[in-house]
């Protein structure tokens, strides 16, 4: 096999949640540029959805619009499945799904509030399990056998965060609970839908360049660079690199990891 062959997601079925934007934005555009059969991104909002949409299927070398939008308000159970259903007008088979959105509250401890933990953990774990639930019956059907072996299994991607490893500095409470819920909870998919021919792994991902990220990063940007052995943030390049290495041959065996991809801040010395 050549090293282009293994590496490949061609014709592939892709979904990423909170694909329009940020890190999600990332995954989405490596996957249209690296040649999968459609890639579908979705979030609330339709406007800026579709614009993004529209954009990487301009991108140079891309053909065929494979980019699609489906507006979707995947904090709620109604619009998990309304996604489902609209993919499943489209698609026969799923072999990707990308969990990658999520928000975050910041306040201080004295004063962080119950709806915090109700809007984090609502979006960053109870409805990433709630897609995957609904999407795997789309994930199996992409498998040419129910009983295995499987050298190209389907593939559960999740966009956890080093903020779930180790003890954030920010009073972000319910978003490194959450995170760190995710972590395992992609652990405990890998043992139960493994079996069914869908691996499960987490990126635990460090500081890239976001909205969610926007307002730290300007603030402490330095600060935060300086902790990171490689002395800078994450790159496009690294998040779609590596979310194609999962998605690929290549990745085929990787089933209940937790990747840190931060540079190396988390085993960095603070002494």
């Amino acid at each position: 096999m050549s090293s282009n062959d293994l590496f490949s997601v061609k014709g592939k079925i892709v979904v990423v949640t909170g694909g329009g934007k940020g890190i999600g934005r990332m995954i989405s555009e490596g996957f249209v540029k690296a040649g999968a059969a459609k890639v579908y991104i979705s979030s609330r909002d339709q406007k800026s959805l579709q614009q993004s949409a529209d954009e990487m299927n301009k991108l140079p070398g891309v053909s065929g619009n494979p980019c699609v939008a489906i507006a979707a308000d995947l904090s709620k159970a109604d619009g998990v499945k309304s996604l489902v259903a609209e993919i499943e007008k489209r698609e026969k088979h799923v072999n990707v799904l990308v969990n990658n959105s999520g928000n975050n509250w910041g306040q201080s401890y004295d004063e962080y509030p119950e709806a915090a933990w109700d809007r984090v953990l609502g979006l960053n774990l109870k409805m990433v399990f709630l897609l995957t639930q609904k999407l795997t019956p789309l994930l199996e059907a992409s498998l040419p056998s129910k009983e295995g072996p499987w050298e190209d299994p389907a593939r559960i991607i999740n966009i956890g965060s080093v903020d779930g490893i180790r003890v954030p500095a920010l009073e972000t409470f319910a978003y490194s609970a959450s995170k760190a819920g995710l972590h395992h909870m992609s652990r405990v998919l890998a043992n139960h839908l493994g079996k069914r021919g869908i691996t499960s792994n987490t990126l635990a991902c460090g500081p890239f360049q976001s909205k969610m990220m926007a307002a730290t990063l300007e603030s402490a940007g330095d600060i935060i660079v300086q902790g990171i052995p490689l002395r800078r943030i994450g790159s496009p390049e690294d998040v779609a690199g590596a979310c194609r290495f999962l998605a690929s041959r290549a990745g085929a065996y990787v089933n209940g990891a937790t990747i840190t991809l931060d540079g190396g801040s988390v085993v960095s010395s603070k002494l």
